[in-house]
């Protein structure tokens, strides 16, 4: 089953002056289960196409489907439920709150779901800090934290919902390589074991032969 489809997805960020580009012509299918690099130069459109599989932009042209949904049909509160539910981000920047600890980032995208019981929450974000080796730093703030568990733990937000997509962003890129090899091999076990399917955004040649399949982008153009 086709999870994620891109059909002729062009976008074209424009200012008064100036019209750029960033994806043209874009078509992109992906299977349920499939882990898949996004590899390119920087600045050729790997984030921006990132963001709108993740539903936080919007093509300029073309069509957008996740799991058989067609998302440009959706208003923005139907997109923000959608995505919540479906879709699980991991950043290089980590992106946690450092004013809250490891079990309340962990939370935050359960608070914004509706039904869920502060119970229900508890016991969601403890079996998630279990399964990434993270349980005893529950209490912990992230300033206290190895980039490595930054990571773990952005990882551990991601997941906590049960999406079935998770899209990561460079998510070993400001970690050594002993760190990012810890997190490819959390991004496989959820991949392999989790069945989730797995859109990466990387730099690394290694860790994308690790993956399925690598799309390469060029100026804003898929050209493998």
């Amino acid at each position: 089953m086709e999870i994620i489809q891109l059909k002729d997805v062009n976008k074209v960020y424009r200012t008064k002056e100036i019209e750029t580009l960033a994806l043209e012509n874009v078509n992109i299918s992906i299977r349920e289960g499939e882990f898949v690099s996004i590899m390119g130069p920087s600045g050729c459109g790997k984030s921006t196409l990132l963001n709108i599989i993740g539903l936080l932009d919007n093509p300029t042209s073309g069509s957008v489907s996740i799991m058989n949904e067609e998302t440009e049909k959706m208003k923005d509160s139907e997109l923000s439920k959608f995505r919540n539910h479906n879709i699980g981000f991991v950043f290089q920047s980590f992106h946690l709150i450092p004013s809250l600890n490891i079990a309340e980032n962990v939370a935050l995208p359960l608070i914004y779901r509706s039904g869920v019981s502060s119970p229900e929450r508890k016991r969601k974000v403890e079996e998630v800090l279990v399964k990434l080796g993270l349980s005893h730093r529950m209490r912990h703030f992230p300033g206290q934290l190895s980039g490595g568990q930054c990571q773990r733990v952005a990882i551990a937000r991601a997941i906590v919902g049960d999406p079935k997509i998770i899209l990561a962003d460079e998510p070993t890129g400001n970690l050594d390589s002993k760190m990012g090899h810890e997190v490819m091999e959390i991004l496989q076990q959820l991949n392999k074991e989790d069945g989730r399917t797995i859109v990466m955004v990387t730099h690394n040649d290694q860790q994308a032969r690790e993956t399925d399949r690598i799309i390469r982008f060029f100026d804003g153009r898929q050209v493998e």
